[in-house]
């Protein structure tokens, strides 16, 4: 694994637990009940409209750069599907209230969250030795709507439903 092999570079990270890694289409923020309802429709619909697709999983990187790293991640690249998916989910998620995202996509997956600056030399050597490496590729079959809660051990996700794309 991965995040197995970046640990041994000793850095002060807080590692996200491979239950928690997921791909981020669309953030809402707080949402009331009564729109839940509405965005399950969105989310169904939607993903009727698109057919599974493969994803490959590789880049290695943090945000915001090398010098001042905060977020370890490993990219997404694929064909157009994914970005046109989360393109046609901002615009009708934009008819809820909820605005469009202004920056461009960049599919990420979080591996972990620098603490401090200790071994994040060793950690950057790592990591430059990975970044164009590829970790592997996966078929995107659906969707999920994730609620998080944030606690003292990290974010809890809780699925609030899962949406399937087209075969």
């Amino acid at each position: 694994m991965l995040q197995q092999d970046l640990k041994t570079c000793g850095a002060d990270v807080r590692w996200v637990k491979p239950e928690g890694i997921h791909l981020t289409l669309k953030f809402l923020g707080e949402v009331k009940d009564k729109d839940v309802d509405r965005i399950v429709e969105i989310l169904e619909g939607t993903c009727k409209e698109y057919s599974t697709f493969h994803l490959e999983i590789n880049r290695i990187g943090t945000f915001p750069g090398k010098r001042s790293p905060r977020v370890l991640w490993v990219g997404i690249s694929g064909d157009e599907t994914l970005a046109a998916l989360k393109r046609k989910i901002d615009d009708r998620m934009s008819s809820l209230g909820f605005e469009k995202e202004e920056r461009p996509f960049s599919p990420h997956l979080t591996l972990g969250r620098f603490k401090s600056s200790a071994g994040k030399e060793a950690m950057m050597q790592r990591v430059d030795s990975l970044k164009d490496s590829s970790v592997g590729k996966i078929e995107v079959t659906s969707i999920s709507l994730m609620r998080s809660d944030l606690g003292p051990a990290g974010a809890t996700y809780t699925k609030i439903g899962e949406f399937l794309l087209n075969k």
